[in-house]
């Protein structure tokens, strides 16, 4: 299939998507889509290292090169020789930015797709590619991924999972029994990280443990090492609520998700890459929708088994994307989510459970 105004199809295309954690999720159905589009053609993905392990387990994804933000001057010498050595004719920039669009253009390929002009996070980057999408139909990253997917293949997403193996599920799956026994479906929270404006404060899960605990709805509090001794404490609080720390590898974390869809599961987590990547293993997701809009980073982009939570009460400077609140009573946004409303809204999602007085 050749590309729009193109007398032949590509024989190499490089992926460019460096980060977040979310948004090289979002990226995967256009490399399914490129995939599926272009079988003959070899492929490449231009990644950050944190990130390039997600993406091994690809079906039929030649390359992966990455980028070591911390190695200087060395890594982009690295990442230019790459790009060379690859040798793409066609790069597809679904990240829009300054250091998305040089890294197409030092790709060599004489073809440079990115999104509408409109799309762009920094629009004065959007003149170093040769070609521009449609616009997209919403705000969300998904729906210009979308627009770029179906400008260069012509056809619909059809896949978004990150191509969790049978040996990976495997795994997943008894460490799951492991950490919440029986095969019931659960409640799976993913705990934020302290001191961000778009984090649930620490008395909001201790109630919410509580409520799980009142209704026998088993609970699983997913967390990293920062969060570990809340996540203890939690589970010291009520009976049925249990907790796993550490810092899985993405691989894991996807099977992680995959298998608890599997078991019925359903994930109430805050603003984050891990869900985004639950959302794209079928994990139903309600988000803790806090100062950010979640119809541009909400999880409903990823189709109707998610949902999204918002505060009563808004202030009048949400939404936005500070790291640092100022409003004057702190981040409003989230701590006005009670925990009633976030069981209100999670216990229908799970099978059995009896609904919320």
């Amino acid at each position: 299939m050749p590309l729009p105004n193109s007398d032949c199809s590509p024989s190499k295309i490089l992926i460019v998507r460096f980060s977040h954690l979310g948004d090289v999720v979002s990226a995967l159905p256009l490399y399914y889509g490129l995939r599926s589009a272009f079988p003959a053609a070899r492929i490449a993905w231009a990644t950050q290292t944190e990130y390039a392990p997600l993406l091994e387990s690809l079906p039929g994804l030649e390359r992966i090169i990455s980028l070591d933000r911390r190695g200087g001057l060395h890594g982009i010498k690295r990442l230019w020789d790459e790009l060379r050595a690859f040798g793409p004719d066609l790069t597809v920039d679904p990240q829009a930015n300054f250091k998305s669009a040089a890294t197409a253009l030092f790709s060599g390929a004489s073809r440079r797709v990115g999104p509408h002009s409109r799309d762009w996070r920094e629009a004065a980057a959007r003149h170093l590619v040769t070609e521009h999408a449609a616009p997209a139909l919403g705000p969300h990253n998904c729906d210009r991924v979308t627009a770029l997917t179906q400008y260069i293949t012509k056809s619909p997403v059809t896949r978004r999972d990150p191509n969790v193996s049978a040996a990976e599920l495997s795994a997943a799956r008894a460490s799951l029994e492991q950490h919440i026994p029986g095969e019931e479906p659960f409640l799976l929270v993913h705990l934020s990280r302290p001191k961000d404006p778009r984090s649930w404060p620490e008395e909001r899960y201790l109630e919410l443990a509580k409520l799980a605990a009142a209704r026998a709805l088993p609970t699983l509090f997913l967390s990293g090492p920062s969060e570990a001794a809340l996540g203890e404490r939690l589970a010291a609080s009520s009976h049925g609520v249990y907790h796993w720390v550490g810092q899985r590898g993405l691989r894991e974390l996807a099977a992680l998700f995959t298998a608890a869809a599997n078991r019925g599961a359903h994930l109430l987590a805050c603003d984050s890459g891990p869900m985004h990547l639950a959302a794209a293993c079928d994990l139903g997701v309600t988000l803790l929708a806090g100062p950010q809009d979640e119809r541009a980073t909400g999880p409903e982009a990823w189709g109707n088994i998610h949902a999204a939570l918002r505060s009563t009460l808004q202030p009048a400077c949400a939404p936005c994307k500070l790291r640092t609140c100022h409003h004057p009573r702190g981040p409003i946004c989230m701590s006005e989510i009670t925990a009633q409303r976030a069981m209100d809204a999670v216990a229908p999602r799970i099978k059995g459970v009896t609904p919320c007085a």
